[in-house]
Order: structure tokens, then sequence, then C-alpha cells
């Protein structure tokens, strides 16, 4: 399965943590599928946390923006294939 998103799009951007085993997997997912994505820690940024829980609503990691503005939070591997691919 591999991303395809027009080029034009903004890049899914994650919050997370490496201490984050949700993390972890849902970065690993992303990038086994090629799907291309900016990755902020959130472990040592305070803006970055707290623009996590603006966006979601919750204090919960990770936090995956997609293009277009939505977003998932603490996502499965299920629930990224679902939002991602078309």
């Amino acid at each position: 399965m591999t991303y395809r998103g027009h080029m034009t799009e903004q890049p899914i951007v994650m919050y997370g943590a490496e201490w984050c085993g949700d993390c972890r997997r849902a970065k690993s997912w992303l990038t086994r599928n090629n799907v291309p994505f900016t990755y902020v820690d959130v472990e040592n940024d305070d803006a970055a946390r707290d623009k996590a829980v603006e966006i979601s609503g919750r204090r919960q990691i990770p936090v995956v923006v997609l293009p277009g503005g939505e977003f998932l939070v603490e996502p499965t591997d299920a629930q990224l294939a679902a939002a991602i691919t078309p």
C-alpha cells in the first residue's frame, strides 16, 4: 500500500515522543507505507506540546494531523490506513 497524495497538499504532521509506544508504532507505519510526514517531538518542546493539545483538545499522543486539517489521536494502524490511503 502506498500513499498516493498530491505533492501540492500540505504534509501530514505527527506530534509525538520517543518514549510513547503508540507514537513509535504510528511513525513506523507511516515510514513502512512511504507516507511523507513531518515529525514533531513534543517531549522537550512546550510550544509543540501545547499545539498538539490545541489541535486535539486532549493530552494523548500521537496526534496525526492530515492534509485538510482533520486529525487522529492515538490511531491504530487500521485507522491510519483508512484515513490516509485512497
